[in-house]
């Protein structure tokens, strides 16, 4: 049987896809629901389902961020989209991340188990095959992407590899894993780069003091500041305010 997830902020939506959708003829069961995005990847996680059922334009989620992560870190996973949002632009992106279906609210039965077919069709297909399908680049390549800007917006605060890969839905396994694959780096050394760069820029202001600027780039030690921009500038902080 494959294992379905249904993810949805209304809840009479996922009861009524539960109840409704002949799952078992599709050789399928609802292994799990959920009401938000955060909730429904710790579910999947949890449950690794085949299928996928999912809104992606629920309150304070994003939807396009969530999306990305699953297809990313669960390649084999068929998703099909339910919204009530109606922008193409926003259906191309979805699809291009690896979506099966984009289906509008309300969604017809007979449009839905098109889907399921499909995409039991799908994993029957990958069934024989050797080891699993590759990772889709588009879906990986957003993830890096949105883990870079979140980086550079908030690289003044207390940062972890857990808050990023939270931020875009990813287990932080997996996020460490694409930054070293795509960005060469690892969590560390790209907000290390970051503060650095931004030091340097802060620097060309003669008002602001070391100490000071070290705190504002996110480095609560000064000496820890001092050996990392020694480390990446080949010069230390004064010397480089000198060479200016």
């Amino acid at each position: 049987m494959y294992r379905v997830v249904l993810i949805d902020d209304e809840s009479i939506i996922v009861e009524g896809l539960r109840k409704v959708v002949p799952w078992a003829e599709y050789g399928c069961e609802v292994a799990g629901t959920a009401g938000n995005a955060a909730a429904g990847a710790a579910l999947i996680r949890e449950l690794r389902p085949h299928i996928l059922f999912t809104d992606i334009r629920m309150p304070g989620q994003d939807g396009l961020a969530m999306l990305a992560g699953l297809r990313s870190e669960f390649p084999d996973m068929q998703v099909s989209v339910l919204t009530g949002y109606r922008d193409f632009s926003y259906a191309q992106q979805a699809i291009r991340l690896g979506v099966t279906r984009f289906l509008l609210k309300p969604s017809k039965m007979d449009e839905i188990t098109e889907a399921l077919q499909t995409m039991t069709a799908r994993l029957d297909k990958l069934a024989p095959e050797e080891g699993p399908e590759d990772q889709p680049p588009p879906a990986s390549s957003f993830i890096v992407n949105q883990a870079m800007s979140y980086i550079e917006k908030n690289y003044a605060g207390k940062l972890t590899l857990q808050t990023v890969a939270e931020h875009c839905y990813v287990s932080q396994w997996h996020l460490s894993k694409l930054l070293n694959r795509y960005a060469e780096k690892n969590f560390y050394d790209i907000l290390n780069a970051v503060r650095i760069q931004k030091a340097k820029e802060l620097l060309a202001d003669p008002r602001l003091k070391i100490g000071q600027i070290s705190e504002m780039v996110g480095y609560a030690d000064t000496a820890h500041f001092a050996r990392t921009f020694r480390k990446l500038v080949g010069m230390s902080a004064n010397e480089f305010r000198n060479s200016l």
